[in-house]
């Protein structure tokens, strides 16, 4: 048998120009011909890493498949990502990982054996980002402008590595798009017989099932959850009512009352491409009070209500018909802080502590009720607000309409799948500079974001299209 041995290139050129080769042979040329099916080369080719995110443009919650090909086999790597926030904040995270026999690594197969976080998580390199070392302190990532996406630069690199590390032993790289909002859906600025909000459609004429959507007392208008129900089919009508400069100043009281949210809730039902009796209301924080009041004033009926971390009741009123206004600060009694001086709201809204005529009527909610608790909330006493919800509901003989979802591990701030989350945050720089404590463990928060989101979705498929 012959052996032979040539470059790739040099078999290439012989090829293209059907030259005879030259062949080292180790036994006679007459042996050649019956030997050409068993002729074999050895290639001095080497084929470079590749890292592979697919698909490459996604949106937010759904997940991504990370995979690097060509490594030497039986080898340590890094996977690293990295992103800009808006406000020009480095977030990053990264796992250590082992190359299998084939010189691949992934994901969604591999355990991570260090690094951000541990084991198999296939998303585990975005709900890991947080800061880069010599961050501003009391960084939280919110998308502020939904039409542009997060960029988020994954790296291969070589050996068990930190990101500082990263220029010297960089082996491979590709970026992802996360976007809030998929193609076609419409943003529309709302500012409507007093109401301040931004409303998302999904495309086409519809008519749509719609969400009314209020975040909590960090104020201001938040779109990202309403752009990203619209990008599953939904109306949603995100609502400012607290601390925007198109809302009565100033800015740090809650200025509008029962009226102004009655209206928003009749905006969003009488559009004229939302569906008027598939409306419901998804609440997180102080946001689930104003949920609740909204479901059980007269004339409005929501079709299902949604309730995050959040309580049945206020420890300040809301403006009454003299226009008696309260700031947030006239809470402060109930405020706690940590041994590093970080301040929990949680007491503010403990029952006990819940001003009796504030309180709404939980026995008058006419429609399913979906309560999400954090166990590890240290901004509101979620798991006693829910107790609340479903004693009441129960001696009401409406038990039937409350499902209860809890969370072991989980903090205050359950959002979208892959968020990242951070144990605190900045609250406040004015008048004085507070950092505000949320709670979660990192992957246990992670697995309930991910599944609280399947569930919120299939509530409201159950409830708004059904």
């Amino acid at each position: 048998m012959v052996s032979v041995h040539m470059s790739m290139v040099t078999l290439r050129q012989l090829i293209g120009m059907k030259m005879i080769p030259f062949f080292t042979l180790h036994r006679r040329l007459p042996c050649l011909h019956g030997a050409v099916g068993a002729v074999r080369w050895r290639s001095s080719y080497k084929q470079a890493p590749v890292l592979t995110a697919t698909p490459v443009r996604t949106l937010i919650d759904e997940p991504i498949s990370v995979k690097g090909h060509f490594l030497t086999p039986h080898s340590p790597v890094t996977v690293c990502a990295q992103m800009h926030s808006e406000d020009g904040d480095l977030w990053e995270a990264f796992a250590h990982y082992n190359t299998n026999a084939d010189g691949t690594v992934n994901l969604a197969r591999d355990h991570s054996v260090g690094g951000s976080y541990l084991g198999c998580e296939p998303m585990g390199l975005l709900w890991a980002l947080k800061p880069a070392p010599g961050a501003r302190e009391g960084l939280r990532l919110r998308k502020k402008n939904v039409e542009t996406p997060y960029m988020v630069q994954m790296s291969l690199l070589e050996s068990h590595v930190s990101p500082s590390q990263l220029q010297s032993a960089e082996l491979a790289t590709v970026t992802t798009e996360r976007w809030y909002v998929a193609p076609g859906v419409k943003r529309i600025d709302i500012r409507q017989n007093g109401v301040v909000g931004t409303l998302f459609l999904p495309p086409g004429p519809g008519p749509f099932p719609a969400m009314l959507d209020l975040w909590g007392m960090g104020g201001g208008l938040v779109e990202y959850r309403s752009a990203l129900f619209a990008s599953k089919g939904y109306a949603s009508l995100s609502l400012a009512y607290f601390g925007h400069k198109d809302l009565p100043p100033p800015q740090n009281t809650i200025n509008v009352g029962d009226a102004y949210f009655k209206s928003a809730f009749e905006l969003l039902r009488d559009h004229h491409q939302v569906c008027a009796d598939r409306v419901g209301i998804i609440g997180l924080s102080f946001g689930v009070y104003v949920t609740l009041q909204i479901a059980t004033q007269t004339g409005v009926k929501p079709s299902c209500l949604i309730c995050i971390n959040g309580p049945v009741g206020s420890t300040i009123k809301l403006p009454d018909s003299n226009g008696k206004k309260e700031s947030f600060e006239s809470e402060e009694k109930y405020w706690t802080y940590d041994d590093k001086g970080h301040v929990s709201f949680r007491d503010i809204s403990l029952p006990a502590n819940l001003q009796p005529e504030s309180k709404v009527k939980i026995e008058k909610v006419a429609c399913p009720l979906m309560y999400i608790v954090g166990e590890d909330d240290l901004s509101s006493s979620s798991i006693e607000n829910a107790n609340v919800i479903e004693e009441t509901l129960t001696a009401a003989g409406k038990s039937h309409l409350f499902t209860r979802l809890s969370y072991p591990g989980a903090g205050h701030l359950i959002e979208p799948p892959y968020s990242p989350n951070v144990r605190t945050s900045l609250w406040s720089v004015k008048p004085r500079k507070l950092i505000t404590v949320w709670g979660g463990h990192l992957a246990l928060h992670a697995a309930a974001q991910e599944d609280a989101w399947k569930k919120i979705l299939g509530f409201m498929e159950s409830n708004l299209r059904g």
